[in-house]
């Protein structure tokens, strides 16, 4: 039979929004982390926002959890995101590396990081955009770069040599930057972030539920 090549390095977060299956993954000792966005929640019927948050984070201590700022301005960035740090030891702030108009964040991501907020900067599709987030995050805070390898991958382009270009500069830069694989699609990405030396892949319940089956005929 052939075996997977997964070894259970590689940490494993669960992406979602639904408060049972998030308190669910929190209890699984394979689950080391949370990430979440505006999207998932409203999808999961949340009406308050910062309610649910610090309800969440109130009932998942011991494991790091990414929310994300709402605005999409770099001034209330600035205050939703220091709102967001000041909830829990636990929490890592998730920041867009690009306003919906195009622009880079990287310096509202530069002061963050270098006044000891953990961050997640989040919607990294291209390499320009990961040197952006490395640079910023240099020398600052314990952080993490999500990079959307399933969203690469939905315009027909393979994600890997990204991938592996994001590990080298992480790895080149501040290796207290983690590269996070996001937007998984499949349980093999598992593997894949694996063999590239991501630190952490991020996937949903459905997906992480595959595990057992590793190495089954």
């Amino acid at each position: 039979m052939f075996k997977s090549p997964y070894t259970g390095k590689i940490k494993i977060f669960s992406d979602g929004a639904d408060r049972q299956s998030m308190l669910e993954m929190a209890k699984n000792p394979l689950i080391k982390g949370i990430t979440t966005n505006p999207s998932l929640m409203k999808k999961a019927g949340v009406k308050d926002y910062r309610v649910y948050c610090k309800e969440m984070l109130g009932l998942i201590t011991d494991k790091p959890i990414s929310f994300e700022v709402l605005a999409d301005d770099l001034n209330e960035m600035k205050k939703q995101a220091l709102e967001i740090a000041s909830w829990a030891d636990n929490v890592y702030v998730k920041i867009p590396i690009l306003t919906t108009d195009g622009k880079y964040t990287s310096s509202l991501i530069k002061e963050l990081s270098h006044s000891k907020v953990k961050l997640n900067v989040t919607g990294i599709t291209t390499f320009a955009e990961i040197l952006e987030s490395c640079e910023a995050l240099k020398g600052g805070a314990p952080s993490i770069i999500s990079v959307f390898a399933g969203r690469i991958a939905d315009t027909g382009r393979d994600p890997l040599p990204l991938m592996h270009a994001a590990y080298e500069a992480c790895n080149s830069i501040d290796k207290n930057i983690e590269l996070l694989w996001a937007s998984t699609r499949e349980a093999f990405n598992i593997v894949q972030a694996e063999q590239i030396g991501c630190h952490i892949i991020t996937a949903p319940p459905e997906v992480i539920k595959k595990l057992p089956g590793f190495n089954k005929d």
